[in-house]
């Protein structure tokens, strides 16, 4: 990126407007899409503060039914998208997509990387929230597992669909 890391840290050597994390919709995706942002908030804070790290979000489910398709990011839209956009006559087809392999590259273009089309969402730290970002970030992502577990221990919630 040519803006270095830490303290060599460069915004006016920075060579792209925007940075964009793109992973799988899944939770290996988010997973892996957190340890980098965790990567840039450590090492080039700066890079989210000036607004330049983004989130892609490619879609999880291809739906079609005769000549019209359309994706959906989850779930939710998934349903949104089944009871409002097609009809009950024929038969839809819904696909879930294992990852950004699995796309065509137009399905790619089309979905996640053009720029007309595509959902980024910007990575932000809302300064009044700075302090107890920081602890979260240590607790979370520290080299200190109890302390991991004592979060999951606090914060889990039983949930019957888990995405495996």
């Amino acid at each position: 990126m040519g803006c270095g890391t830490g303290n060599a840290y460069s915004e006016d050597d920075l060579r792209y407007e925007r940075v964009i994390i793109m992973t799988d919709a899944d939770v290996d995706g988010a997973h892996i899409a957190s340890l980098l942002i965790t990567f840039f908030y450590r090492q080039m804070p700066e890079l989210i503060t000036a607004g330049h790290l983004f989130l892609a979000v490619p879609p999880l489910y291809r739906i079609a039914q005769g000549g019209k398709t359309l994706y959906a990011r989850d779930d939710a839209h998934r349903d949104a998208l089944l009871k409002t956009e097609f009809s009950g006559r024929g038969k839809i087809d819904i696909g879930r997509f294992k990852g950004l392999g699995e796309m065509l590259p137009a399905q790619l273009k089309e979905t996640t990387m053009a720029p007309g089309k595509r959902t980024l969402l910007r990575v932000q730290i809302d300064e009044a929230e700075a302090e107890a970002t920081a602890s979260s970030v240590s607790r979370l992502m520290g080299s200190k597992p109890e302390a991991r577990f004592k979060f999951i221990q606090d914060n889990a919630e039983f949930v019957t669909d888990v995405d495996i």
